[in-house]
């Protein structure tokens, strides 16, 4: 039985995280961090990780990329691995996590989806073999609640195919402020934000009078609780540091 700190707790994603633990038996939920500590639950929560007295085995984050200094320092304190599921770092922030997992085990992925990681593989490949024939465009598609655009898993992507591309590639966000034709060497990224669409990506190759199209989509977001539920049964096995991603974890 893995004992979890689970931040974000009071959050939809911390919910639905609650829901997935009670429905298993090697792990359990024995404490918690949100802004919202007063808020009704089975376990203690904390506005702070670092008042945090119960031992446990591994983290996981939900919340905010505000919460990260908190949670490494806690994670630092207590030796204890970290999955952050948290989307929206600021490339500071991701050079911190880097830094950090040279000290602790860290797992850390834009998308906890098995499909998605998938998803990656399948365009990387895709991109390995059509080169520069074909024109690449990410769509990616959420709810309206959503803040940070485009999203952290679009990235993923478009880093998964720019590997393939020999890091070659330019990432374009905003057509409109730019009256030109479209270079070879362009991934495009569109974001649409509406309704409660949960997630939705699809990599387009657009070549000579043909186009191919890899995409996901995401039915509920207990696809990412499960998928990041699992990550934290694998790092609290793991003792080296190091930064963990979901290749390691399949």
């Amino acid at each position: 039985m893995k004992d979890i700190l689970l931040c974000g707790c009071q959050g939809k994603m911390g919910h639905v995280v609650r829901a997935c633990v009670a429905e298993r038996e090697d792990c359990r939920i024995v404490a918690g961090v949100d802004v919202n500590a007063d808020a009704q639950a089975d376990f203690p929560v904390y506005q702070n990780a670092m008042d945090c007295g119960e031992k446990v085995d591994v983290i996981i984050d939900y919340s905010h990329p505000n919460s990260l200094d908190g949670l490494l320092e806690y994670s630092f304190a207590k030796n204890v691995p970290i999955v952050l599921a948290t989307t929206g770092y600021h490339p500071d922030q991701i050079q911190k996590i880097e830094e950090a997992a040279k000290k602790i085990p860290i797992f850390f992925s834009f998308n906890m989806s098995l499909g998605i990681n998938l998803l990656a593989e399948l365009a990387k490949k895709a991109a390995a073999f059509l080169g520069d024939q074909f024109d690449i465009e990410i769509v990616e598609k959420h709810h309206n609640r959503k803040v940070d655009a485009p999203s952290g898993t679009a990235l993923m992507l478009a880093d998964a195919i720019n590997e393939a591309m020999d890091n070659k590639e330019v990432y374009v966000y905003d057509r409109h402020s730019v009256r030109k034709k479209r270079e070879k060497n362009e991934i495009g990224i569109s974001s649409i934000r509406g309704g409660t669409i949960v997630g939705e990506h699809e990599v387009i190759f657009a070549g000579h009078d043909e186009i191919i199209t890899l995409g996901h989509t995401a039915m509920s977001r207990e696809i990412f609780a499960v998928g990041s539920i699992n990550a934290a049964i694998f790092m609290s096995n793991q003792q080296k540091p190091g930064l963990y991603r979901m290749s390691d974890l399949l």
